[in-house]
This record gives structure tokens, sequence and C-alpha cells, in this order.
């Protein structure tokens, strides 16, 4: 099964972590009590600003970081279901300026879920759903206390009901799950983002110590919930390199899973390194400590002109820590930042070449909602690369509603396909210049095998690739931006590496139909040892001495006369495996015209 790494292709909000903190609050103190001369609406909902309509492509997995298929996601009224890749798309959602909230649901997990600030063009989510495993059983009419190995807790008076409101007797299933805030994968664990509306009703950003998860089930596998007047205590830990920021006291935040958002109710009190609250409901439960934000949304630009997806935007505060996201198509990522706070701006590639940041600025401070722009240019060891292509149905249409999953030195970057075209722009080390490249075609199920290519710097186009999952191999090819053609029968592909008559071990493919018109043959002498690389055209000089490189024949009317194709070999497996080869250049044909041509090799070996 494929392993997703996070996308992580994919966390556009950004998410205050406990990283770089140094101080635990402001001077309002740690309830976050407001400014007399905040402006606090009548609803909270009018924090959220006018609706709007947005893009969504997201990513579903569970613990282990493979892909969840068959969750169910929501967005407003919008609703999709998440392919094998764990994928999903949701065009036009409705989604409010400040505000936009998905919902990902499927039996055997619990509740999960992203708040976002939605940003233009594709919006790029990544949500961990953690597993309904019961830690515990309590009875109805008797006390009981659930307890996990690193000490959360929770304790009951045995008083339930169910989600209609009558009163439940029988065996209680509790699910619990503490989240670390000093584990990686809290931010894709929790619900909705560290944004709520405190006692008071005013917005506020959250830094966490902490969130225990809670949910309970009845003998049939009804949910349950404390009975009116009934109460529990839960207890949650606090990491050790926390502790130096606790405070004594500190808010408690629920979830709320109809809105979205957290919202204050009650406190805990620190007992050794445990936060001890009592609540009277279950959900996600948070130890947070507030403060007032904005919202702030950074686009990253190459030299001014072309938009850079896919790094990783840090945003730090000296006293509140450090928020991230990453950047999306357009180049941008938005989200909650503190206000009234100096911060600092770091910039990393996503596939980290170095630990320096590409970027570092000091930004702020800002009053209100605001946005910047970070230009980058002339980056040491980093090559910024683009690449472009089609993506096409079985039947030779564009696909409509798809993405393709380009990976790269063990990162996985998803982008969504527009009437068929795609185009990702990131940043790569300078010393690994090879990526491969998936399309799944989201309407009909199809999906393309993963090909392999080489970076032609800056643009790599790879032309057309095309979604049948019942093709185990093909050769395709595109002249004069025509038509593509699409050979999936009787292919043969072998390698030599005595190289026979060759000066080197040799590659050559064949496919017919018995049909001049529907043929190919391909030859490739290759280096030896080093196969795998970038090779010029094969010249004919009336000897096969000293010639290293590839010859497309006849079948193509491909002349030898300013031909000027260049073959990128990526892939030469043993027999059963893939040769991968992609193709592109100019060439005369035999009567002295000229012609353009791309194409992909994708075949399996026969000898």
């Amino acid at each position: 099964m494929k392993r997703i790494k996070n996308f992580p292709n994919l966390v556009l909000i950004l998410l205050l972590s406990l990283f770089m903190v140094t101080s635990c609050q402001k001077d309002d103190g740690p309830s976050g009590n407001n400014d007399p001369q905040e402006n606090i609406p009548d609803t909270f909902s009018e924090y959220f600003g006018n609706q709007i309509s947005r893009d969504f492509l997201g990513t579903v997995i569970n613990k282990n970081h493979n892909p969840i298929e068959g969750a169910t996601i929501t967005i407003g009224s919008s609703t999709a279901t998440t392919d094998s890749n764990g994928v999903f798309i949701i065009n036009g959602a409705t989604v409010n300026q400040r505000f936009g909230y998905i919902k990902a649901e499927k039996a055997g997990y619990i509740h999960a879920s992203r708040s976002v600030v939605p940003s233009n063009g594709t919006n790029k989510v990544t949500i961990m759903m953690l597993e309904a495993t019961v830690v515990g059983t309590v009875t109805s009419g008797s006390s009981g206390t659930v307890t996990t190995p690193d000490g959360s807790s929770v304790s009951f008076d045995g008083n339930f009901i169910k989600e209609d409101g009558s009163s439940y007797s029988g065996s209680v299933d509790v699910i619990m799950h503490h989240l670390d805030p000093t584990d990686a994968d809290m931010p894709l664990q929790m619900p909705g983002m560290l944004y709520a509306e405190n006692e008071d009703g005013a917005e506020r950003m959250l830094q966490t110590l902490g969130m225990l998860a809670v949910e309970l089930r009845g003998s049939g596998g009804e949910d349950l919930n404390l009975a009116e007047g009934s109460t529990s205590e839960i207890i949650i830990p606090v990491d050790a390199s926390l502790m130096s920021i606790a405070p004594a006291t500190i808010p408690l935040w629920y979830f709320d899973e109809t809105t979205g958002y957290w919202k204050e109710e009650g406190q805990a009190t620190l007992q050794g390194n445990m936060y001890v609250g009592t609540v009277s409901h279950f959900s996600f439960w948070n130890c947070d400590i507030p403060t007032e934000a904005i919202t702030l949304c950074v686009t990253t630009t190459y030299e001014d002109y072309l938009p850079l997806a896919n790094l990783k935007v840090f945003i730090s505060s000296i006293t509140f820590g450090t928020t991230y996201g990453f950047t999306n198509s357009n180049g941008e990522v938005c989200g909650y930042v503190p206000s009234d706070e100096t911060l600092e701006l770091n910039i990393f590639s996503y596939d980290s070449c170095s630990s320096s940041p590409l970027y570092t600025e000091t930004i702020g401070p800002f009053t209100s909602d605001s946005s910047i722009t970070a230009i980058l240019a002339n980056v040491p060891d980093i090559i910024q690369e683009t690449v472009i292509g089609t993506f096409n149905t079985c039947d030779g249409n564009a696909v409509t509603d798809g993405y393709v999953q380009l990976n790269y030195a063990n990162q996985t970057f998803t982008d969504e396909v527009t009437n068929g075209e795609f185009e990702i722009n990131l940043f790569r080390c300078s010393n690994n210049n090879t990526f491969s490249i998936e399309g799944s075609d989201y309407v009909n199920l199809q999906t393309t095998d993963s090909i392999s290519y080489t970076f032609t710097t800056p643009l790599t186009n790879i032309g057309t690739i095309s979604a049948c999952s019942a093709v185990t191999e093909f050769i395709e090819y595109t002249i004069d931006d025509g038509e593509s053609v699409f050979i999936f029968e009787n292919i043969s592909a072998n390698f030599d590496p005595s190289g026979g008559n060759y000066p080197g071990p040799y590659i050559d493919i064949f496919a017919s139909n018995n049909n001049q018109d529907n043929c190919f043959y391909m030859l490739g002498v290759l280096n030896d040892p080093d196969y795998l690389g970038t090779y010029d055209t094969f010249i004919f000089d009336g000897t096969v001495s000293g010639n290293i490189g590839f010859f497309i024949g006849e079948c193509l009317n491909v002349g030898p006369d300013n031909n000027n194709i260049i073959y990128n070999l990526t892939s030469l497996g043993d027999i059963g495996e893939y040769i991968d080869i992609n193709f592109s250049g100019s060439y005369e044909d035999y009567q002295g015209i000229p012609h353009t041509i791309t194409g992909v090799v994708h075949v399996l070996r026969d000898n």
C-alpha cells in the first residue's frame, strides 16, 4: 500500500505549535479577557465574512500515513468520497472568506475534520483519522474510570443518555485518544484548527498544551453522552518539555462538531504534570492559552512572476510560538497569526535540501487581516522546476475531474487537473533530477501507472498520460501537437547487456499490428555501467562503432537529418519489470519536412 507523506502536500491552514514558545500568556491574563475596546459582533459567524465559492483537494490518511478509501467528505452542502489514494475533490464549495469547514467520516474512525482560511486557487488539506479503538468499558448506574498508559483518564458517575436524550442502561465502551502537541502528527489529527470562540463571544487563536478525544458507544454501537446534570473528571498529561510554560490554571475548550471551531467552557488546574478539569459532555477537549489574532496570507513567487507551490512557510512569534503551512498552486497559504506581534517569516523547500531556509524576513506587527508577498531568487543548490502535461481518459478525452501525484525524493505532491491539463511548480535539490508521475481520473475511477521521468530544467513537458487501469504497458507519442497515438498491444521490449554488434548494451523496442501506419521501433545504445540518464540521437554513419544514443525507426518517418530528439531513460527493470523512456525534440522526416515530437514508453521487459 502506498504511504502518503504529509502533504502533505497538504496542510493549508496555519496551526499553532509549541516548539519555540518562550512565554505562555499576554498581559491580559491566561483566560484571554477581552480588551474593552474590542468590537465583538452579535453573532460569532459575523467574524467569517461573506460566503464565497472555493475549490478543495484533500487527502485522508490513517496514523500510519496510509490512505483511507471510502471516507465521506462534507463541505457545507457539498459531499465527496475518498478514492483508493485517500484523495477527494470538491470544487465550488460554499465557504466563508475567513472560515471553511471540512468534515471526514467513516465507520471505524472517530470524528475528523479540518477548518481553514480559504485561499484563492485550490485549497489543499490533509486529515489524519484516528481509529475508534475501545480503551475501556464502564457500566451505567456505577461510577468508573478509564485510564490510558500515558496517564490520560476519564471518570464517570454512571449516568448516560442516547442521542435522542433518552436514558441509556447497559455497558458503555469508551474510545479515547490523547493528542500531544509535541507529536509532529498532532496538527493532522486534531479537529478543525486552533480557532475558537471565548466565553464572551470573541474570536481567539489557541496555543494548545494537550487535547483529549472521548467518544462513548452503547452495546448496540449507538452514540452516547453524559446525562444532563452529570459531570466527568478528565486528566490530560503535559509533556515534560512544556512544563516550564504551563500556567497553574488554563481555560478548557471543547470542539463543536456542528460549527467547526472550539468553544470555551470551564478551566483545568495543573496538578503535577497533569491538567485536571470537569466537563459535562464529550467531544474533543483542549487545554489552551488564547490570544487575539488576524488572518495573514503569504504568497510566494520565484523572481516576481512564478507562483511557488509546495513550500513550507513558518511564522514565529517570540511570545506565542511557531505556525506553519504549505503553499498551494497559486503559491499562497493563509491562516491565523497573533495580532500586534513582530513575527519572523521563514520559507523552506518541501523536500528540505538543507536545514537553511530559502527565505527569511521580519514581518508585522499586524492589527488587521493582511497579505504579503515573498519573492525568492538566486537560491543556492536549489533548482526551480515546472512540470506540465496532458491527462486524458482511456478513450482520449480530457480528464475534467482528476489529479496527478508527482513523487520526488520520498515526497508526494498532489495537484488538480484542469480540463485535462496540469502544471506543477516546485523546487528540487541539485543532486536529484528524477521523479515519477501517476494520474487518477476521479470520476471514472481509472488511473495511470507510476511513470518515471527526468527533469529537463526548467520546464519538463511529459506529454500525454492516460488513465487506463487495465492497461499494463503502452507507447504514446504526439507529432506536431496533433492527436496522441497510443499503442497498447503486440509490444516487444528487450535488453542485451553484452551489446552484440553495438558499442554498448542496448535496448530495442518494437510494436506492430501488422500495419505500417501503426508501428513503432526504438533502438537505444547505452552507457556502461551507468544505463540511466539523458541521451542524444543515435547517428548512423555507416558503422555502429562509437555511437551511443537512441533512435526512432522508419515506422514514424523520422529521418536521420537534423534530428534533435532528446531521450531520458529513467527505469530499466529486470525481465517482467518496466522500461521507462520519455523523449521530445525536433526532426526532419525523409521528405525533409520539419516536425516536433513528444512521447512516453512504459513497457514491460521481455528479455
